[in-house]
C-alpha cells in the first residue's frame, strides 16, 4: 500500500501503516493519518477524505488558527476534538537564518512537551481509544503532527530508525508547503531558508533531550505526560496486528 495520500490540496496526508514493531508485528494499514490542514478540503479532496473512512479528527492546532482556516468540513459528522498542543506560537518564516534551525526547532518541540502534557495525553488516549480510522493534523503536518506520530510509533514499538524516517517524509512536501505560504502571504519575505523542512535530525535532538530529563522517551510519556499502561496496551492492540513472532 502507499503510504502518501495524494489530494490536490493537502500536501502532507500520510498513512502510519506497514511499519514493524519490535516484537514483529506491523502497524494496520487505515487506520490512524497523520495530515496537514483538513480545512484545505474541498470538492474531489473532500470526497477522497470520506472514503477512507475516517471518524475521528484529533486537530492540534490553536483555536484561533481554525479560526482563521477553518477546521475539517462538516465537523459535526466526525468525532471532532482541538487539543492545542503547543502553548507559545512562534512564526517560522522570521527565525533568524543564523541561527542552528535544527536546535532551534528541537528548544521549541521542548516547550510543547512540557506545555503540553494535558492535551499530549489526551491525543494519545483519543488515537488509542477511537472505534475506526483517526486522523490527527495540524497546519502543515511537520512539527506538532510530527510529535505525536513520533509518539505513537514509539510506543508502539516501532524501530528508532523508523520514526525518524517518518518524520523526515514530510520533505517531501516541503516544497508545496512553502508555496503555499508564498502565495498567502504576498506582501512578506520569507527570511527562514529551512522553512517546511523536517529532517530526521530534529526529532533525534527530541528524543535525546527526553531521555536525558526522563531517561527515555516512554519514560517521559509515562512520568510526565500520565499515560497508564493501559492506554498503552490499547493502542498496541488497536495499530499492530500479526502474531509478534519473528522470523529467524
Amino acid at each position: 500500500m502507499k503510504r502518501h495520500v495524494e489530494f490536490e490540496r493537502l500536501h502532507n496526508f500520510r498513512d502510519l501503516g506497514g511499519y514493524r514493531s519490535a516484537d514483529g508485528r506491523t502497524v494496520r494499514w487505515g487506520t490512524v493519518y497523520r495530515a496537514d490542514s483538513l480545512g484545505k478540503l474541498r470538492g474531489a479532496d473532500w470526497e477522497r477524505f470520506l472514503g477512507l473512512g475516517i471518524g475521528t479528527v484529533i486537530d492540534l492546532r490553536y483555536p484561533w488558527e481554525i479560526e482563521a482556516k477553518g477546521r475539517v468540513p462538516e465537523a459535526e459528522r466526525f468525532r471532532y476534538v482541538n487539543l492545542s498542543i503547543e502553548h507559545r506560537p512562534y512564526d517560522q518564516a522570521e527565525i533568524d537564518p543564523d541561527l542552528d534551525p535544527w536546535r532551534y526547532l528541537a528548544d521549541r518541540f521542548a516547550e510543547v512537551t512540557e506545555d503540553g502534557v494535558e492535551e499530549i495525553r489526551q491525543a494519545l488516549e483519543a488515537i488509542a481509544h477511537a472505534p475506526g480510522p483517526v486522523v490527527f493534523h495540524c497546519t502543515s503536518g511537520k512539527d506538532r503532527t510530527g510529535l505525536i506520530g513520533a509518539f505513537v510509533l514509539t510506543l508502539i514499538g516501532v524501530e528508532r530508525a523508523d520514526v525518524l524516517a517518518d518524520f523526515a517524509l514530510t520533505e517531501l512536501a516541503t516544497e508545496r508547503l512553502a508555496a503555499d505560504w508564498r502565495a498567502a502571504n504576498p506582501g512578506r519575505v520569507m527570511k527562514w531558508p529551512s522553512y517546511g523542512r523536517a529532517p530526521a535530525v530534529v526529532m533525534e535532538l527530541v528524543f535525546t533531550d527526553l531521555e536525558a530529563r526522563y531517561g527515555s522517551v516512554e519514560g517521559y510519556l509515562k512520568d510526565r505526560v500520565g499515560l497508564t499502561e493501559s492506554t498503552v496496551e490499547r493502542l498496541r492492540a488497536r495499530l499492530l496486528t500479526g502474531d509478534g513472532s519473528r522470523a529467524t
